[in-house]
């Protein structure tokens, strides 16, 4: 009988203790061995995957597993295979729709499925409950450290480019990187000159020597993001609140106010009116109706408004017009 594997696991387990996916896959594997299943697929996410990435692998594991009439879906223990409650209608339904199919629990030491007892049914919705319960403690304790270590004046992440993170696990701050600030600081002066555009600024701090974190060209919209980030003017930007920083500013205020405006007056489309020169002064030969001027294609036409019965559909460009009015002029004398 074959089976599919689910692993998860936490950043944090992995750090404190060095309990990776592959020694999850492996245990699981072993585990498959002595049940005499057949491992068809191993579906594997990190926690420090985004939510979105976690939820999309569990829809494709599910997926997986009936297109291929998968029969048992082996886990380490609850927490591993959910830690919401809108996943379980999902594992419910499959479980239910087959008396065949499993989810083994393994650390757990259940298998849960269609005629499993009520009270096998219950501890499965305790345990779901309690793993939804310790994600969302665990969120609360985060938001109230980020909140603590901004109080405290430092951004909880890491910083961008110019900056580097020093100290140990609860104490880290933020401070200048010699080398990768002077580029920083260049790019604000650069920019501020009015003679580059991002795209050329972009071009021109690769030119000099400005990489990603990962060793890669800066792209256009991650150069325009710089440019926007206060944190460079000793600020924190965070939920889209700004608030005083204890890192060292690379640039003064009026440098960087001076470079928003410009940032502002650079993606701000200007629009110029067109005067048509003729407008409310020609009429429809078909109807004797106004004609109307509009753009299309970069071309201004003039045409019927149709604002009477009329079978008029010629459009004309407005040069062509003004030229067959103009030459008419030609003949005009004032007595």
């Amino acid at each position: 009988m074959k089976t599919a594997i689910f692993c998860r696991v936490s950043s944090k387990e992995q750090e404190e203790t060095g309990y990776s996916l592959p020694a999850q896959e492996k245990f699981l594997r072993e585990y498959a061995d002595k049940q005499g299943l057949e491992v068809a697929k191993v579906f594997a996410v990190s926690e420090s995957a985004a939510g979105k990435v976690q939820r999309k692998i569990f829809i494709e594991m599910v997926a997986y597993v009936r297109k291929h009439t998968i029969p048992t879906i082996i886990v380490e223990t609850t927490d591993r295979l959910t830690r919401n409650f809108s996943d379980v209608p999902t594992i419910d339904l499959w479980i239910t729709e087959n008396e065949e199919h499993q989810v083994h629990l393994a650390k757990e030491g259940c298998i849960l499925h269609n005629s499993s007892r009520s009270h096998e049914w219950f501890m499965w919705r305790v345990k779901v409950a309690t793993a939804e319960y310790y994600v969302r403690l665990l969120s609360e304790n985060v938001k109230k450290g980020q909140k603590e270590k901004l109080a405290q004046g430092w951004i909880p992440t890491k910083p961008p480019l110019g900056y580097k993170t020093v100290g140990e696990t609860g104490h880290k701050i933020h401070v200048v990187d010699e080398g990768a600030s002077k580029l920083v600081i260049k790019m604000f002066e650069l920019y501020a000159s009015g003679d580059y555009s991002i795209k050329k600024l972009a071009t021109t701090m690769y030119e000099e020597g400005m990489r990603s974190p990962q060793g890669n060209r800066l792209a256009i919209s991650r150069t325009h993001s710089l440019l926007r980030d206060p944190f460079y003017m000793g600020k924190i930007r965070w939920n889209n609140e700004i608030s005083e920083g204890k890192h060292q500013p690379l640039i003064s205020k009026e440098l960087f106010d001076k470079v928003q405006n410009m940032l502002v007056s650079k993606t701000t489309p200007k629009y110029m009116k067109h005067d048509y020169l003729f407008k409310g002064l020609i009429r429809c030969a078909g109807c004797d109706g106004l004609i109307t001027w509009e753009l299309h294609r970069g071309h201004h036409y003039g045409h019927c408004n149709h604002y009477h019965d009329c079978t008029q559909e010629t459009w004309v460009k407005e040069p062509e017009t003004e030229e067959q009015l103009l030459d008419g002029f030609d003949s005009l004398r004032i007595k």
